[in-house]
């Protein structure tokens, strides 16, 4: 038998006392591993930082462990049926996928600091908490004794965050014989009334695309914190939200954010730990798992968790193509599209994914991932006449791949496509997935279908539209970025402090100045510590632009139909 006892002394140094039992070991020499990075998050994140004074024992008497690598142990058992491993994890990490310990609390994702044992990560594994009595346990494993979790392998054992709390607040609503269990931590005051409604209606819509459900049942593990955050991590049977501040919740703003990321982490029970790229079957926690597919699992689950708001009914329409135009207005916010396509920037997740990095150097795969999925389902339902969509690839996806355990390749994926069009669609590939062809004409030209127009509008901005430069919109006028081609791209440097303009000193007034229309412009400014001044014009270009999803005016009662078939809501 495997065991993690956790245990702290003081929870306010957010150290978590951790003690491996292993059990009928046979193994002279035993290896541990602990994850170097976490499914959802595609980065390696070195969690073993996190650990302190790792020791082993057998027989009440120390015994020789030793790093092998970054995150792999040596133990020198000597053939001991029982060992004993301990060491201390640092949990201050506030986040959907991070730890945090504290005097109210204990929120664990387990796969921060549990160690596999080499060649035993089959077997089940048991969490004993040693917390207050009156504690409860919010978590998808389930809990055999009080306070003692039991995961079927290593796998699901580190796919099951847990909080573990005297002020948990659960509710649970029942869709299609499945119970939904809604866990609250934190200040705030939930309308459990109108949370169960909506999120009922947006876990029918999905259960509708697929069919069934992946797991008997499900918990929304939320921490409601304080402070503005917003973060979301899925797991098998289970997700970790963290949103605030949380005496706001309930206020239109912050309330569509819950539902938004609360849809999109349900899809994701179906797409990614189920319907999983190839090359993460099995995952291997102790290096990259590189993957292209990044514009099926990120890309498609940001266009359906929105998308799933609207056809239930939870969103209006008005409400669905606020949170679209978001989405195209993040995508043309930079000129990455321009360099990197979004199956390159899938597979470089592992290098700088996550980080701004260099300016317009790749594209975020749930941004393209989402706009390029949005314009797959127009042309599936143009070509197919409305018999088929994006639902029905990830139903077949589904039932070919997911519910076999089967991982899908690039291929699969696009054989499918072509499979459920009736014709190749091998130039949306080619265009749009593997390549950086500009999307703006195919998705004015698809949305058509249903009545409605991509329309580009020049910034208004003047610094960004006519020029082609951003600035920082509080303080200091700090240049953050130049578009290539543009005006300020000979003469303006990121991180350029603008100090005056024509002699005016700039302060939270550029955009005033600027629209004075003067004939000519010179710029001074900070750029390494060293005043300078450039001059700065015009030319006929507009950088920048923004873009929208809006009906069209002459929408023909064919298209208000198609809408309708789309949004499942009147045009």
């Amino acid at each position: 038998m495997i065991t993690y006892h956790l245990s702290y002394q003081n929870p306010l140094s957010h150290y978590v006392d951790i003690t491996l039992t292993i059990e009928d070991n046979k193994a002279d020499k035993l290896y541990l591993q602990l994850p170097a990075w976490r499914p959802g998050r595609y980065e390696l994140q070195h969690f073993a930082q996190k650990l302190k004074a790792v020791t082993a024992s057998a027989d009440g008497q120390s015994i020789h462990i030793s790093k092998t690598t970054k995150d792999r142990w040596l133990i020198e058992a000597n053939g001991a049926a029982a060992i004993e491993v301990k060491y201390s994890f640092y949990a201050r990490q506030m986040d959907a996928g991070g730890s945090w310990l504290d005097e109210e609390q204990l929120y664990i994702n387990p796969i921060n600091c549990m160690m596999a044992v080499d060649g035993r990560e089959f077997e089940p594994y048991f969490v004993q908490l040693h917390i207050p009595e009156n504690w409860q346990v919010a978590c998808g494993l389930p809990e055999v004794q009080k306070h003692t979790l039991q995961a079927a392998n290593f796998d699901e054992l580190v796919d099951s965050p847990f909080i573990a709390s005297a002020n948990l607040k659960k509710e649970t609503f029942n869709e299609g014989g499945v119970d939904f269990h809604i866990w609250i931590q934190g200040d705030c005051q939930p309308d459990w009334e109108r949370i169960k409604h909506d999120f009922a209606a947006f876990t029918k819509e999905q259960l509708e695309v697929f069919g069934d459900f992946p797991v008997q049942e499900y918990h929304y593990l939320n921490e409601i914190l304080p402070y503005r955050t917003y973060h979301g991590v899925e797991h098998g049977n289970s997700t970790v939200i963290t949103l605030g501040p949380g005496e706001l919740l309930m206020t239109p703003s912050l309330y569509k954010e819950f539902l938004g990321v609360s849809s999109h982490e349900l899809f994701h029970t179906w797409n990614i730990k189920k319907i999983r790229p190839a090359e993460m079957i099995p995952y291997n926690f102790a290096q990259e798992n590189y993957f292209k597919t990044g514009y099926v699992a990120e890309g498609i689950t940001t266009y359906y968790g929105d998308y799933m708001l609207a056809r239930s009914g939870v969103f209006t329409a008005a409400q669905y193509f606020d949170e679209l135009n978001t989405t195209l207005q993040r995508y043309f916010a930079d000129y990455s599209r321009d360099n990197l396509s979004v199956a390159d920037s899938s597979f470089d997740l592992w290098l700088d994914g996550y980080k701004p990095g260099a300016p317009d150097r790749k594209v975020s795969i749930y941004i393209k991932g989402a706009l390029t999925a949005l314009l797959l389902d127009m042309q599936l339902r143009q070509q197919t006449n409305n018999n088929a969509s994006v639902d029905t690839v990830m139903r077949l996806l589904w039932d070919r791949f997911g519910k076999k355990g089967k991982g899908y390749t690039e291929a699969d994926y696009a054989e499918l496509v072509d499979e459920v069009a009736g014709t190749s669609f091998a130039s949306y590939f080619d265009n749009y997935i593997n390549g950086t062809a500009p999307i703006e004409q195919a998705l004015d030209e698809a949305l058509y279908l249903v009545g409605c127009t991509l329309k580009e509008t020049e910034n208004p901005i003047i610094n960004e539209g006519n020029y082609g430069f951003k600035v920082t919109s509080e303080g200091a006028a700090k240049v953050t970025a130049v578009a290539p081609g543009s005006p300020a791209s000979g003469v303006l440097s990121i991180d350029d402090e603008l100090v005056a303009l024509n002699g005016r000193k700039i302060e939270n007034n550029l955009q005033h100045l600027l629209a004075l229309q003067p004939q000519q412009i010179e710029l001074t400014l900070f750029r390494e510590k060293q005043l300078r001044s450039i001059k700065l014009g015009a030319d006929s270009n507009s950088y920048y632009s923004k873009y929208t999803v809006e009906k069209r005016a002459d929408a023909t009662d064919e298209q208000k139909q198609n809408f309708k078939a789309w949004l499942k809501q009147e045009f």
